[in-house]
């Protein structure tokens, strides 16, 4: 109940800031009613207000009259059922785009780039808010109003974009705002594509892995609440996540965007954040001021991926089931996301993942990506489970590919249709969105398409039924009635300090402590000396091919480190070493090397960091083709890979032998399960973190907080145990036992007092 408190007290005084509309701002102007909604419009998009009995609307299609779309007395089905209605083809057309990753301001070349005046940014003369020349012509000539926003230079700038934006909008057709999302931001780095807005001037919290290693939902609501209220004074409405998919295959690379591989923890995880997000409290926990649609994502799951290659390219585009567990993949969704305990009652999207669900397809014998496929969409999500909301494409699903590892279009399955005819196919499975695509054309192809084959009536019901669905969610978080934001309150609110504290909070109870020998830690003597050795990281190339270069250097902030202990030059000085690695990245599953020099290019996925040969790896794999290659089977039976961070293992035995026996405290950064059997018996203790700050676990080494985090999934003995794991099937590994006989499975974590066994255990395992 206290910490309750805390966190509503948080909550108020953050919050509290937004209420204070400051009068100085000459952008737009706000109307407030004692019975009834508070009004903002822009004086220069030509909106008017009228006024019925005695109450103020906008009229946003500027006849003169009130229409029923712009009554907000009315429940938002009944007013967008009456917008889309009004609406032409090409106006609908855009409602179902779902735009490009923009970046604010736009950056120079690469992703998210763009120019203003033909120029970019840093030869435009343009401020930071201005809207770039891409983003003008999709929210005019294109109709888009579903923008995804990345990295922003700041919170006031972001208001003062979402603010240009949403003019444009207003003075543009019916007055559609624009429906503003985001990836998730809230973590501490940001390094691919789906966290691009991470790390900024915002509260900080573990990653999604770290949240499930807190085996708390209510530490999970408590962030989806928080960072709600600070997606919305950033302009943001829609939160694309949380990804809810069961981590089933530990070789996965997105592991760390998940809530670990426990069904049960993730169903609990994913209502807890759904909830956390879009109930609002100034309506009682349904949709409100603070409310932001959740995407949920990625329908039906996306964990089972065979060999844990990853859906963004052509290599992993196989989801597989070969333990027959596809509905336990279903279970996040259909029991957590879709039934909320909250007044909004589901989640507002679903996204369905790039991945053939291999052989799960109703029986018509069709493998296409999940967009594609009407059994995934209509039949189960719609028909089964009773979804009502908006689906959209994952990005890029309806674009070319030239290659299997070329991170281009993710058109799975349809890569013989042109973009138009995946456009038609993805809605005939019942898909209301297309994720990544600015231009309107192809859609309306499309549709004249599905009125060549079904008549104009049918395609014109088609279309509007996706159109009152995109539109309710835009409804219901009150876009319609007041979009605009005071630059100078989404300052004070976005990162304010009570926020950055909770998240920081958040940190301290996701760490989980694996090994405490003879009970070092905590180490509480500022007068203790300790040794940090520099570590070597490799660089390796990211999502896009960018490789950075090699480098040596402190894996973490050594001033940081001198706030706790003392820090020295060489073993022998030091009290005891504190050493940072990472967990093995035994790269992707993929070699062009091997294709190019006469192998099928297939390699395997190490969680080791030595070398690693995969003599017992599948001899067929169980899905595989398409028109780049010309063969099926996928394995990778006999070949070698070292993880690309084996010198981390090098690193502890090392420094275990310079220590002698003085203390080696190991702390180890998990992106995804790992076996520790090469560095394990060097430490005296061991900590893991899933993407926190490096203070939390300085902070827990210290004794300032004593750790509680519990292992949101299990660590193998070795490589064996993962390739006889089954990709559908959780908790099915031989779990690693340490020197001191702790077996490092789901649940497990140590405190001070030694194994944890407490009712998040007792409930879980």
């Amino acid at each position: 109940m206290k910490k309750y408190y805390i966190v509503l007290s948080a909550l108020i005084f953050c919050t509290s800031l937004s209420f204070a509309q400051k009068k100085s701002d000459k952008s737009f102007i706000t109307i407030t009613q004692k019975s009834g909604k508070t009004l903002g419009y822009s004086p220069s998009s030509g909106v008017k207000i009228i006024t019925v009995d005695g109450l103020k609307f906008k009229d946003l299609n500027r006849n003169g009259k009130l229409d029923k779309y712009e009554d907000w007395r009315l429940p938002a089905l009944e007013r967008a059922t009456d917008l889309a209605h009004q609406l032409s083809i090409e106006e609908i057309a855009g409602l179902m785009l779902y735009s490009a990753h923009q970046a604010i301001p736009a950056n120079e070349v690469g992703f998210g780039s763009g120019t203003y005046g033909g120029k970019p940014f840093s030869k435009s003369g343009a401020k930071a808010s201005d809207l770039s020349d891409a983003q003008k012509q999709f929210l005019t000539n294109d109709n888009l109003r579903h923008v995804l926003i990345t990295s922003v230079k700041s919170p006031a700038i972001a208001a003062e974009w979402n603010n240009n934006v949403q003019a444009l909008c207003e003075g543009y057709g019916h007055g559609i705002p624009a429906n503003n999302s985001s990836d998730p931001r809230n973590g501490t780095t940001a390094n691919t594509e789906y966290n691009a807005g991470s790390g900024g001037t915002i509260s900080q919290w573990p990653g999604q892995l770290g949240l499930a290693a807190t085996f708390d939902p209510l530490i999970v609501k408590e962030f989806g609440r928080i960072a709600s209220h600070e997606y919305r004074a950033l302009g943001i409405a829609t939160a694309l996540s949380p990804q809810i998919d069961i981590a089933s295959e530990p070789r996965w690379s997105r592991v760390n965007g998940t809530f670990g591989e426990d069904p049960a923890l993730a169903v609990d995880m994913a209502r807890a954040y759904c909830d956390g997000f879009q109930s609002s409290e100034d309506n009682h926990g349904g949709w409100g001021m603070f409310s932001v649609n959740t995407m949920i994502k990625h329908w039906p799951g996306g964990g089972p991926e065979e060999g844990g290659r990853d859906g963004h390219f052509g290599y992993g585009k196989y989801a597989v089931y070969p333990g027959n567990n596809f509905s336990t993949m279903l279970r996040p969704f259909t029991e957590g996301a879709l039934k909320l305990q909250d007044g909004t009652e589901m989640a507002a999207s679903v996204m369905p993942y790039y991945t053939i669900s291999y052989n799960q397809n109703g029986g018509n014998g069709s493998n296409r990506g999940n967009s594609y496929n009407k059994y995934v969409i209509t039949d189960l999500l719609r028909d089964k489970y009773h979804f009502e909301g908006v689906v959209c494409t994952d990005w890029m699903v309806t674009a070319d590919v030239s290659g299997v590892s070329k991170f281009e279009g993710k058109c799975w399955g349809a890569e013989d249709l042109n973009v138009a005819q995946r456009h038609y196919e993805i809605l005939k499975s019942g898909v209301d969105q297309f994720g990544g695509n600015n231009d309107k054309e192809p859609v309306l192809k499309a549709y004249q398409m599905w009125k060549d084959e079904y008549g104009v009536a049918s395609a014109r019901q088609r279309f509007e039924s996706s159109a009152v669905r995109l539109l309710v969610n835009i409804f219901r978080t009150g876009l319609f009635e007041n979009p605009y934001l005071d630059p100078s309150q989404s300052a004070a609110v976005v990162g304010c300090p009570a926020y950055m504290k909770a998240g920081y909070e958040a940190q301290l109870k996701s760490i989980v402590m694996l090994k405490n020998k003879a009970n070092i830690l905590p180490l509480k003597s500022k007068k203790l000396k300790v040794f940090v050795p520099k570590r070597f990281v490799k660089g390796v190339p990211d999502w896009w091919g960018n490789t950075p270069a090699d480098k040596t250097d402190y894996p973490v902030n050594i001033d940081l480190v001198k706030k706790y202990f003392t820090v020295v030059d060489t073993p022998v000085e030091a009290d005891f070493a504190l050493v940072f690695i990472e967990s093995p990245n035994g790269g992707t599953g993929y070699s062009d090397a091997d294709r190019k020099q006469g192998g099928n290019g297939y390699m395997p996925i190490s969680l080791q960091y030595g070398s690693y040969t995969a003599s017992t790896a599948r001899e067929q794999s169980i899905a595989g083709g398409g028109p780049d290659e010309d063969f099926t089977n996928r394995s990778y039976r006999g070949k070698t890979v070292t993880a690309y961070n084996s010198t981390d293992a090098d690193l502890v035995k090392s420094t275990r032998q310079q220590m002698g026996n003085k203390p080696v405290i190991l702390s180890v950064k998990c992106f995804k399960p790992c076996v520790l059997a090469e560095v394990e018996p060097s430490a005296d203790a061991i900590v893991v973190d899933f993407e926190t700050q490096a203070q939390a676990v300085m902070d827990i080494i210290s004794g300032k907080a004593e750790p509680s985090g519990l292992l949101p999934m299990q660590f193998p003995a070795d490589m064996l145990t993962v390739e006889a794991q089954k990709e559908d099937v959780p908790r099915d590994m031989t779990p690693y036992t340490d020197t001191l006989g702790h077996k490092y499975d789901f649940a497990f974590g140590l405190n001070w007092s030694g194994v944890i066994n407490d009712a998040r255990v007792n409930k879980y395992k």
